[in-house]
């Protein structure tokens, strides 16, 4: 009887984990802003609001991932969590088929930038103005950025990240802010505004 029981915890257990993940997993993959878009395409893309999406769409989904590996109580939940977000983006209907591998590079491509963004410090700059910069950059924008611009990108992702900490404290329990961003910064910079990026997003169409 206590094998049985003690089965029947871990099925438990392991069942309420994969609840917990997908419930955060549908929060990653939640479709940007219509206006932040626009704002994007508008600014940074050469108006091509499919790229301004798509960047959108791997910021959001890389900062979740990182936000779980760096501040989850629970050692398994990174590894969970990326588990099921490549299973939902390889299911993604955005994605033509046929494009893929080309979105698991670029998805992976951006988890690389974003996570120096938030791991180094550059004097001066905030973690709002670092993840700006970062996307600017895969959105391919040229030369010196603008400080509104940065701003604004950074306001963005920044609220991405407030997002996810919140989502994982629903959804797996209590969990700390990342490491040197104050709990005002996670809601980024009042709202205004390199090399090139990766091109345009993995749609059918492009």
């Amino acid at each position: 009887m206590a094998l049985s029981l003690t089965f029947l915890d871990r099925w438990r257990a392991d069942r309420d984990r994969r609840r917990r993940t997908q419930s955060y997993i549908r929060s990653l993959m939640a479709d940007p802003l219509a206006e932040d878009a626009r704002w994007l395409a508008e600014r940074a893309t050469v108006g091509d609001l499919d790229h301004a999406r798509w960047e959108l769409r791997y910021a959001r989904r890389a900062l979740g991932l990182l936000t779980a590996e760096r501040d989850a109580l629970d050692d398994r939940t990174g590894s969970d969590v990326a588990r099921a977000l490549a299973t939902a983006v390889a299911a993604d209907p955005n994605v033509a088929a046929d494009k893929r591998a080309v979105a698991e590079q670029q998805f992976n491509a951006r988890l690389r930038g974003y996570g120096e963004a938030l791991s180094h410090r550059t004097p001066g700059e905030t973690t709002g103005g670092r993840l700006g910069r970062t996307l600017l950059t895969f959105c391919g924008v040229p030369g010196e950025l603008d400080s509104v611009l940065v701003a604004r990108a950074g306001d963005v992702l920044a609220q991405y990240l407030a997002d996810a900490n919140q989502a994982l404290r629903r959804d797996f329990g209590e969990a700390a802010l990342p490491e040197n961003v104050p709990p005002s910064e996670m809601a980024g910079a009042a709202r205004g505004g390199g090399a090139r990026g990766g091109g345009g997003g993995p749609g059918g169409g492009r």
